[in-house]
């Protein structure tokens, strides 16, 4: 490469990591201003150790050198919530990746068992042919389109049922999981404000469609 052309790539470069550290400090004070807004708390520093605290949740049991940052937390119609900026790494070398999620995690009052709740994807459809299914409904519309899974199938009938099928549908398209005692709303990459807002409101909107019933049996009443 002509030392000019080379030249010109380190400027792009730095021009591009300048661009991306000063929209990242961007989002962080909208965060902060955001969190004071809802009397909530935002840390300042990083947590590791999310797989031990929180062992039912799949996402969390993935990659290494796993660490939570932006973390803020508070209550939200008298549950505890927790957001974050989560990370993980797979591979080494040049195949290492850094995965990155917008995670917000709603405290339930009741045992709940780990389940997962995400979009069906074409390779998905590949592995249902190959006899790698997931769980299906009654909805066709919704076992086309959501992919299921849980090592409890009447967990997973319990909970998700008409009214939360139709409510996911019409949902945004985030990631659901149901840990050992909380319900985890993801996407990937970071969040805005007003993505953590629709998170925390569908994990709320998630954990008032329980049913009496399920909370009753989870409790041991």
């Amino acid at each position: 490469m002509a030392p000019y052309l080379f030249a010109l790539f380190l400027l792009i470069m730095v021009i591009a990591g300048i661009y991306a550290w000063r929209q990242e400090e961007k989002r962080r004070k909208a965060l902060r201003t955001w969190c004071r807004r809802q009397g909530w708390r935002m840390l300042d520093h990083s947590v590791q150790g999310w797989h031990v605290d929180f062992p039912g949740i799949k996402l969390f049991q993935q990659g290494r050198s796993r660490e939570g940052d932006n973390i803020i937390t508070g209550h939200f119609r008298g549950r505890t919530v927790t957001l974050l900026d989560y990370e993980y790494v797979t591979g080494s070398g040049k195949n290492r990746t850094t995965h990155r999620h917008g995670v917000t995690i709603l405290g339930c009052d009741f045992p709940t068992i780990p389940l997962q709740i995400r979009r069906e994807y074409f390779f998905d459809k590949v592995g249902e042919f190959l006899g790698a299914g997931d769980i299906d409904f009654e909805s066709a519309e919704f076992s086309r389109k959501f992919h299921v899974e849980s090592a409890d199938r009447k967990w997973a009938y319990d909970i998700i049922h008409t009214r939360t099928m139709e409510y996911l549908l019409k949902a945004p398209g985030y990631s659901v999981e149901y840990g050992f005692r909380e319900i985890v709303i993801m996407n990937t990459g970071r969040c805005t404000p007003g993505q953590y807002e629709e998170q925390v409101e569908m994990a709320m909107q998630l954990y008032e469609l329980t049913p009496g019933y399920v909370i009753k049996q989870m409790k041991g009443e």
